[in-house]
């Protein structure tokens, strides 16, 4: 590690030392510790799901609500593999350095993230600080975009064929309390490419507790925004980071990321490494002070 990686280490540690707030804003690029792909490109994406190389289809053309209209069993192959993986995989250790630092702030911490797999919440973050700007696999709503969202049961998996990544078996359907008859094919409630169906409803209770955060405790406190794994395909998580910092002279944004490292002015912090070795490296610096 350079001896500018390890300065801007010290000087990131500081910041998050004397900050009373913290934002955390997650892509993609936080998973990837964790085991996760993070999809960068169309090869990065075919080499999670190879039967899609075959096809030729990235993950815009697959990632879309017209494949529950047109081949509900591919829809659902598709997102089912991502389901039985996210609830397979564990989140690493940098979600524990990163709720052990939010938790021992004095205004407490929020989340943004792009991120559909839940993680935070399955870390031990709380559910009423995460705003997931994407939806989440853990929650269904019909396909024609009607009525309300509930809960993925905890016990509900889809059997996927690896070679035709297409469902076997039989499709979710709901909502759970109406009478069969009145059910409906079920997609994840997770906004998709070209998506006109996705039901907001979550996502805006979450943000308008985001926003209550921000009022109550980001305008008056010196805070750090630690963005993780997030890049400039999708730019959603870098944009709500950025404009934290650029609206309030009090934050500083601690932008963590191997590759897409270019931050707003050098008042704020580039740290070129992976999500784990970055909080780990700069949890040991914490315990120093």
């Amino acid at each position: 590690m350079s001896a500018e990686v390890e300065k801007d280490l010290k000087r990131a540690a500081q910041v998050v030392k004397e900050s009373k707030a913290i934002v955390i804003t997650a892509g993609a690029g936080i998973g990837v510790d964790s085991g996760l792909p993070d999809f960068r490109g169309p090869e990065g994406f075919w080499k999670a799901y190879p039967p899609l190389k075959k096809l030729g289809l990235t993950l815009p053309e697959t990632s879309t609500p017209r494949w529950f209209d047109n081949d509900p069993q591919f829809a659902w192959g598709f997102f089912g593999h991502r389901l039985n993986l996210y609830r397979n995989t564990q989140p690493h250790r940098g979600f524990s350095i990163l709720r052990k630092w939010g938790e021992s702030k004095k205004s407490g911490y929020f989340i943004f993230t792009s991120n559909v797999d839940g993680h935070f919440q399955k870390a031990g973050f709380s559910e009423d600080n995460v705003v997931e700007c994407h939806g989440s696999i853990n929650f269904l709503q019909k396909v024609d975009g009607r009525g309300a969202i509930w809960p993925t049961p905890s016990n509900f998996k889809i059997i996927v064929d690896e070679d035709t990544l297409k469902a076997d078996g039989p499709l979710p359907r709901g909502p759970p309390d109406a009478d069969p008859s009145q059910q409906d094919l079920a997609r994840p409630n997770i906004l998709m490419f070209g998506d006109f169906s996705f039901i907001d409803s979550r996502t805006e209770e979450q943000m308008q507790r985001f926003d209550d955060f921000v009022t109550r405790h980001l305008n008056s406190n010196p805070f750090v925004v630690i963005e993780i794994g997030a890049g400039t395909a999708v730019p959603t998580v870098r944009w709500r980071g950025e404009k934290l910092v650029r609206e309030r002279s009090n934050g500083t944004l601690l932008r963590i990321n191997p590759t897409d490292t270019d931050i707003p002015n050098q008042k704020h912090i580039s740290l070129p490494l992976r999500g784990l070795e970055a909080l780990e490296k700069l949890d040991m610096e914490l315990e120093k002070m």
